[in-house]
C-alpha cells in the first residue's frame, strides 16, 4: 500500500491513438507477488520504490547508485526527507525483520513492553546461536534443546503470541535461512545480527541492527539510518581455479581495513560480477560487516534468478526481471570511492590472525608465518558457518577431500563441517558429501553458528596455549572461536581450509606443494570443482518452521519469574535534567574494544534474556589503559581493585553515574545490543571515544546513553582512568552543537575538552526519556 505522500507522486497516462482517450498504463504494483512461500499475504512492494524514486529523482537531478535506489525507494517521506550522503538521517520503512535467538530474547522482551499485539512487518526468529559444538550434530542439538528449553519455549510462545515466524533449533543459521526463504531483489530488511547482509547476494539491502531498532520497525516506527556513503568495488575478469568469492572480500578487507567501510554501503559492479554465483555473492556481502560497512550489495542478474528458481521462487525471479531497471545502478552514478579488482589475477588469500583485515596471499603465507612467529602446525580446520556453507562451498570442499582420499590420505588436522541450514545438510547428505567428509575423519556439526561465535567446547588445547586454526568463518578476533587468547585464527575459503587440513601446516601451499602419501608417492591437489546448485535440486530435510497460529489470543508467553535466563524488563530512569558533575571514569579502554570485549559471547550467551545476569560480563575483555590488564580497575569510592562490572555496580548502588573512555572504532563487530544495555543497566551515563562503530553508536543512543566523540581525537590522551568529569551543555543539547568535558585530574589540574556527537532531535528525545523504548511506550499510551 502506498502512503498518502507517494500515492499521487506519479501517474503515468497513456493515450490510445485509436480511441483518443486516456487510460492508466500498467503499473509494476498491479502484479502481486508474495515476499516468501511462507507468507502468502505479504507482498513485494516494487510500486513504492517506483513512486518514491520518481520523487527523489526529480529532487536530486542525478543518476543513482543501486543502493540509493533501494534505500530511497523505502523512504517514509521522499518529498521532504533530507538526502545528503554521510550526513542526513534517513527515515525508512523496511520490508521485514529477522532475529537470531540470542538477540531475539531481548528484542521480544522489549517489544512486549511496547504495548502492541502484532508485529507491523513480517518478522522471524531463528534458533542458531545457543547450540554448542562438542561431539557432532545430532548429539549436540539434542543437548542444546534440553539445556535451552526455557529459552526456546519463550521464543516459541512469544512468536506465536505476536504473529512471528519461528525457526526451531536445528533449522540452520539465520543468514542462510533468509537467503533460502526471504531475501528478494530490491528489498530492505534489518536483522538483529551484523551478518544478515548476506541477503545482498540476492540484491537485497539487509542491515544488522540492535534489538531496539528491530522493535521500532516491528512497532511500525520508521527505522533511522545515517545516509550511507557508497563505495563501489568494480570487478573485472573472471573468477576460477582456486580463487573463490571469499577471496574477493578478503582482498577488500585488506584494502579498506576493519573500519574503512564504516558509514558506507559497498556496492559491487562490473563485468566480473556475472562470473560469481548468487551464494558466492552472499559470501562476499556477508563478510562486509568486517570492514564496518552498513551493508553490501550486488545488482540483480541471471545468477540470482537461477538461485531463486532453485529455491522454488520463480515468481520472484520473474518479477525482479520486470523491475530490473531499478535493480542496477544508473549509468553515470557516482561513488564516494571506487576499488578495482581483476578476478582473473586475484590470488587465494588467508586473513589473520586476530583481525580479519590482515590479508596475506597464499603464496606468501609460509614466509609471513615464519617471519611473524605464527604457529605453523594447523590444529583444526573448520568449514561452513553463515559465510561459507552453500551447496557450492560444500561440493568444492568435498571434491578436494575425494582427491585426497583416493590418494590414501586422511586429515592431518582435526576437521569440522558446519552446514548452514537443514536444507543444505539434507542435500549434501543425499549427495554423499557428508559420508565423504566423515570418511576422511571429519566431524559434521549441527546446523548452527557453533565455533564461529564461540560455541565450541574445545578440548585439544589448554587455555593460553599458542596454536593455529584455519576457518571459513568471517570473524577471528582474539578468543572469538574458542575463548583461548593463544589461538591464532585465520579466515579463508573452505577450499584452502580443506587443503591445509590435509597439509597440516601454514607452510603448505596447495597450489604448488605436494604431500607424501602412505605409499610414498607425491600427491598434489588439482583445483577444486563443484556445483553452483544441486543437480538433483534441494532436499528440504526436516520441517523446522513454526508459523503463527490462527488463534493467538489464547497463547501464554512462557517466562518463569524465578528463571536465571529470562527476566522481564524494567524501564530505565529518564534524564534528571541536571548537568553531570564529578562523574568518575569507570575505565579508560586502550586499543581495540569490540562488542566481544564489551559483552563476551560463548558461555554468556545463555544469559541473553536476563539483563541483570549478563551484565556481569560488562567490559570484562576491555584492556585498562592504567595497568594494561583486562577486568581489573580501581574504584574511586574506596580505592579497591575489582572487576569492571563489580565497580560499576558499586557506583550505581551509591547513586553515582560513570563514563567510559574509549579508543578508535569502539564497539566494532557484532550488533550485540547487550553491549549497550549492560553499561546502561549498571548506571553508565556516557561512552566517550575517538570513534564509534556504526551499530554500537546507535545502540547506545537507543538505551539512553550519551555516545560522544572527542572533537580532537588526540584529546583521548588527556584523560586518565582516575579522573572525574563534568559534561557541560546538556541543558541546550541540540543536533550539531558540541558539548564540553571538564576532566579533573587527581593532581588538581583540569582540562577542558570539546566533545562532538551525532544525535539528531529524535535521538535527543530518547536520551531525555531514558531510552527509545520509554518514548515509544509513552506515545503508545497517549494514542
Amino acid at each position: 500500500m502506498l502512503s498518502n505522500r507517494t500515492a499521487s507522486a506519479v501517474k503515468v497516462v497513456q493515450r490510445h491513438a485509436t480511441k483518443g482517450m486516456a487510460t492508466a498504463a500498467p503499473r509494476i504494483g498491479d502484479t502481486k507477488v508474495a515476499m516468501s512461500l511462507l507468507e502468502k499475504d505479504a507482498f513485494i512492494n516494487y510500486q513504492r520504490i517506483e513512486d518514491n524514486l520518481a520523487v527523489v529523482r526529480d529532487r536530486l537531478q542525478r543518476p543513482l547508485t543501486l543502493s540509493e535506489k533501494i534505500l530511497y525507494g523505502h523512504l517514509d517521506d521522499p518529498a521532504n526527507q533530507d538526502i545528503t550522503r554521510g550526513t542526513s538521517y534517513l527515515k525508512l520503512r523496511p520490508d521485514r525483520v529477522a532475529c537470531q535467538d540470542a538477540t531475539a530474547q531481548m528484542a521480544l522482551l522489549q517489544f512486549m513492553s511496547a504495548g502492541m499485539d502484532t508485529a507491523a512487518v513480517p518478522t522471524t526468529v531463528h534458533c542458531d546461536h545457543l547450540i554448542e559444538a562438542q561431539t557432532g550434530g545430532v548429539k549436540d542439538l539434542a543437548r542444546a534443546i534440553n539445556i535451552n528449553k526455557e529459552v526456546y519455549d519463550f521464543l516459541a510462545t512469544a512468536t506465536a503470541k505476536y504473529g512471528l515466524g519461528f525457526w526451531k533449533p536445528g533449522s540452520g543459521i539465520i543468514h542462510q535461512i533468509i537467503l533460502e526463504n526471504y531475501a528478494f531483489p530490491g528489498g530492505l530488511m534489518i536483522g538483529t545480527d551484523s551478518h544478515t547482509p548476506n541477503a545482498g547476494g540476492l540484491g537485497m539491502i539487509a542491515c544488522g541492527v540492535g534489538g531496539a531498532d528491530a522493535v521500532d520497525v516491528m512497532a511500525n516506527i520508521p527505522w533511522e539510518l545515517k545516509c550511507p556513503k557508497v563505495i563501489g568495488v568494480k570487478l573485472t575478469g573472471k573468477i576460477g581455479g582456486w580463487t573463490t568469492p571469499k577471496d574477493v572480500i578478503l582482498k577488500v578487507a585488506g584494502i579498506l581495513t576493519v573500519k574503512g567501510g564504516t558509514g558506507a554501503i559497498v556496492e559491487y559492479l562490473g563485468s566480473g560480477v556475472d562470473s560469481i554465483s548468487a551464494t558466492g555473492m552472499a559470501t562476499i556481502c556477508n563478510m562486509g560487516a568486517e570492514i564496518g560497512a552498513t551493508t553490501s550489495l550486488f545488482p540483480f542478474n541471471n545468477r540470482m534468478a537461477d538461485y531463486l528458481n532453485a529455491t522454488k521462487r520463480p515468481d520472484i525471479a520473474n518479477y525482479a526481471k520486470q523491475f530490473q531497471h531499478n535493480l542496477k545502478a544508473d549509468e553515470g552514478a557516482e561513488y564516494d570511492q571506487v576499488i578495482e579488482i581483476n578476478l582473473s589475477e586475484l590470488e587465494p588469500h588467508i586473513n589473520g590472525p586476530f583481525t580479519p583485515d590482515l590479508a596475506t596471499p597464499i603464496s606468501k603465507l609460509a614466509s609471513e608465518a615464519k617471519k611473524n612467529g605464527w604457529p605453523d602446525d594447523v590444529r583444526v580446520g573448520l568449514i561452513g558457518s553463515c559465510t561459507n556453507s552453500s551447496y557450492e562451498d560444500m561440493s568444492r570442499a568435498a571434491s578436494l577431500v575425494k582427491q585426497a582420499q583416493d590418494a590414501g590420505l586422511d586429515f592431518k588436522s582435526k576437521y569440522t563441517v558446519t552446514p548452514g541450514s537443514e536444507q543444505v545438510r539434507a542435500t549434501i547428505a543425499r549427495d554423499g558429501m557428508i559420508s565423504t567428509f566423515e570418511g576422511a575423519g571429519g566431524i559434521v556439526l549441527a546446523n548452527a553458528c557453533g565455533p564461529c561465535i564461540g560455541q565450541w567446547d574445545r578440548k585439544d588445547v589448554k587455555k593460553g596455549e599458542a596454536n593455529t586454526i584455519v576457518t571459513s568463518y568471517n570473524r577471528n578476533f582474539t578468543g572469538r572461536n574458542d575463548a583461548n587468547p593463544g589461538t591464532h585464527a585465520f579466515v579463508t575459503s573452505p577450499d584452502i581450509v580443506t587443503a591445509l587440513a590435509f597439509g597440516g601446516s601454514l607452510s603448505f601451499n596447495p597450489l604448488t606443494d605436494s604431500i607424501t602419501t602412505p605409499s610414498g608417492k607425491q600427491f598434489k591437489f588439482e583445483a577444486p570443482s563443484g556445483y553452483e546448485l544441486p543437480p538433483k535440486g534441494y532436499d528440504p530435510g526436516e520441517d523446522t518452521f513454526q508459523p503463527p497460529p490462527a488463534d493467538r489470543a489464547s497463547v501464554q508467553v512462557a517466562v518463569d519469574t524465578k528463571s536465571d535466563r529470562l527476566q522481564l524488563l524494567k524501564p530505565f530512569k529518564p534524564w534528571d535534567g541536571k548537568t553531570p558533575t564529578d562523574v568518575p571514569v569507570l575505565i579508560k579502554v586502550k586499543g581495540k574494544c569490540t562488542t566481544d570485549h564489551i559483552s563476551a559471547g560463548g558461555p554468556w550467551l545463555k544469559y541473553r534474556g536476563h539483563l541483570e545476569n549478563i551484565s556481569q560480563n560488562c567490559l570484562i575483555g576491555a584492556i585498562n589503559a592504567e595497568n594494561g590488564e583486562a577486568n581489573k580497575i580501581q574504584s574511586q569510592l574506596d580505592g579497591k581493585w575489582d572487576g569492571v562490572p563489580q565497580v560499576a555496580a558499586k557506583y550505581r548502588e551509591a547513586g553515582i553515574k560513570w563514563v567510559v573512555i574509549g579508543d578508535h572504532n569502539y564497539g566494532e563487530g557484532s550488533s550485540r545490543e547487550h553491549a549497550a544495555l549492560e553499561p546502561r543497566f549498571l548506571g553508565g551515563l556516557a561512552i566517550i571515544v575517538r570513534s564509534f562503530a556504526r551499530i554500537h553508536e546507535t545502540n547506545l543512543k537507543k538505551q539512553g546513553m550519551l555516545a560522544l566523540t572527542f572533537a580532537n581525537p588526540d584529546d583521548y590522551d588527556k584523560l586518565q582512568g582516575t579522573d572525574k568529569v563534568d559534561i557541560k551543555g546538556l541543558d541546550s543539547f541540540a543536533p550539531g552543537k558540541n558539548l564540553t568535558l571538564v576532566a579533573k585530574h587527581q593532581d588538581g589540574s583540569k582540562d577542558e575538552i570539546e566533545l562532538a556527537h551525532s544525535f539528531n532531535e529524535g535521538q535527543i528525545e530518547w536520551f531525555k526519556a531514558g531510552s527509545a523504548l520509554n518514548l515509544m511506550a509513552a506515545k503508545a499510551k497517549s494514542t
